[in-house]
């Protein structure tokens, strides 16, 4: 939780960038692209990884306002990270669902019919000893139902990176897949 931090290491931006790929972030409440403060109204740096690491490029660090009306449009990977009210750290759960709901349905319509992946995944849970974090996978190649199979962050980080054929980062090498659905 403590900022800032300069990290120089690889990571999936850096990757898809130097697979001629390309990444960007989009985060509600982040007041400009590049912005490399710790906080802003409910922007916290801390769920803005990339920022961290000089081998990213300040640019792909972009408003919520940025993110394109227009989903061809979209980098390769793209990240969307709520302001700390819709991310429910702050909000409600309801804030957060009508957030996703009015943000994030629009592109969930548009990709079922462009063969188009969304993972919806949470960064903590309710700091209950189970450590239980929803991760969600939404797109036309899903089959759909509720999966019982643990899964944490780096393999979901393993499945992207194998989806790009990108290199297998830190403790994503280790990893289980998530692939195939």
């Amino acid at each position: 939780d403590s900022c800032p931090h300069t990290f120089t290491t690889p990571n999936l931006g850096s990757a898809l960038l130097d697979k001629q790929l390309t990444f960007s972030a989009f985060s509600e409440d982040l007041p400009t692209t590049g912005f490399a403060g710790c906080s802003s109204h409910q922007y916290a740096r801390k769920h803005s990884p990339w920022t961290n690491f000089t081998n990213v490029p300040a640019s792909t660090n972009r408003p919520w306002s940025a993110f394109p009306a227009d989903y061809n449009q979209l980098p390769t990977v793209s990240f969307v990270v709520p302001n700390l009210d819709h991310d429910m750290h702050n909000g409600t759960i309801s804030q957060g669902d009508k957030w996703l709901k009015d943000n994030v349905d629009p592109f969930v319509q548009w990709a079922k019919t462009h063969n188009s992946l969304l993972i919806v995944t949470w960064d903590e849970d309710d700091a209950s000893s189970e450590n239980r974090i929803p991760t969600l996978f939404v797109g036309p190649m899903v089959k759909p139902g509720q999966y019982g199979d643990p899964i944490n962050h780096f393999g979901v980080l393993r499945s992207i990176e194998e989806l790009y054929a990108l290199p297998l980062l830190g403790q994503s090498a280790s990893a289980q897949s998530v692939w195939p659905f």
